[in-house]
């Protein structure tokens, strides 16, 4: 028997319920598909940060490299600690400290479930969204500059601003905010060649890749020459160019379109919560931060959602289905399949489902009734 050992962040909020079902269902898959997992609690949270004054400490995250996978539930608490400070403290921290350079979002709209957008079956929402993950307007490097700022301060604006508007900042304007987006030809590549691999292991070998190059020409010009340059290895997938504004019309209006989308962090960051919305809300919408060769971390797309904690009442749908994709990542894929195939089985059964689905159920009976199909289901 195959053992893992996974460290899991329950986190703020409603984190603990979810993951208790996401463990709960892994569980099960392990009784039928002959493996293990040891779960290795972390106390990162909103109540860690307030008893301790620590988001992540460098000793924890040199620990947690030493795992392939960590399970996440939910970061923040804006009653205890200010937004911000654990989501950059934490999350920020440790996508960057792992170069999770991959954001995976699986955009599926399951049978049983209703999307808003109107005639569209589930036949017509089955794509990936690729996200970078580390680059873009995420790196960190902008700020703000008053009247009165050092001559440095005052020529960092000068080169950026005033020497391609005309403006003083000296003189012309009280304060001005920057912030800096950056594309490296290694963090374009490397997102753009995982995203063509995807495309070349599904049926349609179709990549939708998104950007802004009509406008922010230098930054996004420069992702569709590597975008096209690394096209020209994989022939056999078809191609084509979508400006950010475009794309979300055509999730909207003709979502069968898409196959594999890639994109850069900031519209990804955007795009893939429309494209939980279109099938069937946040309760059903997982992801991965990936990185390929080092430590990757798999979550529900949902926040904490604090005034939900405790009462048993949301969705953990999300959350189960990102251990699907971690026990994929670890390389169990026959039980990552039953675990998808026994959420869809669940929906389509339209008997054990949460509040946000039109029903009464609770988190813990949604877990339950999962875990009792991948049970069923891995005895046929």
């Amino acid at each position: 028997m195959v053992s893992y050992k996974v460290p899991v962040i329950a986190g703020d909020g409603i984190g603990p319920e979810v993951i208790a079902e996401g463990k709960k269902v892994i569980q099960a898959a392990q009784e039928v598909y002959n493996f293990d997992v040891e779960w290795i609690d972390m106390p990162f949270s909103a109540d860690h940060y307030v008893r301790t004054g620590e988001t992540i400490s460098e000793s924890s995250l040199k620990e947690l490299s030493k795992y392939r996978a960590i399970f996440l539930g939910s970061i923040g608490d804006d009653k205890k600690v200010k937004p911000g400070v654990l989501e950059k403290g934490i999350l920020l921290t440790m996508r960057f400290y792992y170069d999770q350079y991959v954001n995976l979002r699986p955009v599926k709209l399951m049978e049983g479930v209703e999307t808003p957008l109107k005639g569209k079956t589930a036949a017509d929402i089955d794509f990936y969204v690729v996200r970078e993950n580390t680059e873009d307007f995420y790196v960190g490097i902008g700020g703000r500059c008053k009247k009165g700022a050092s001559k440095q301060e005052l020529e960092v604006i000068r080169q950026m601003y005033s020497v391609k508007f005309g403006l003083d900042v000296e003189t012309d304007s009280d304060e001005i905010a920057y912030q800096l987006g950056v594309v490296s030809k290694e963090g374009a590549k490397r997102i753009i060649e995982y995203s063509f691999d995807l495309a070349n292991s599904r049926p349609k070998k179709h990549l939708s890749s998104v950007d802004k190059a009509n406008v922010l020409t230098d930054i996004y010009g420069f992702w569709r020459e590597v975008f096209t340059e690394t096209a020209a290895k994989y022939p056999a997938v078809k191609t084509d160019f979508n400006y950010v504004d475009a794309v979300t019309m055509w999730f909207v209006k003709n979502p069968e379109f898409f196959d594999v989308v890639v994109s850069p962090n900031m519209f990804g960051d955007i795009i893939t919560d429309l494209g939980a919305m279109i099938q069937g809300g946040l309760g059903l919408a997982p992801g991965g931060n990936i990185n390929p060769k080092g430590t990757s971390m798999f979550e529900p797309m949902g926040g904490s959602a604090p005034k939900y904690k405790g009462l048993n009442k949301v969705n953990p749908i999300a959350t189960i289905w990102a251990g699907a994709m971690l026990l994929e990542h670890l390389g169990e894929k026959q039980a990552a399949a039953g675990i998808v195939d026994a959420i869809e089985q669940n929906l389509k059964e339209k008997k054990v489902r949460t509040y946000d689905l039109g029903g009464s159920a609770g988190t813990s009976d949604v877990g339950t009734d999962i875990a009792r199909i991948v049970k069923q289901q891995g005895r046929k």
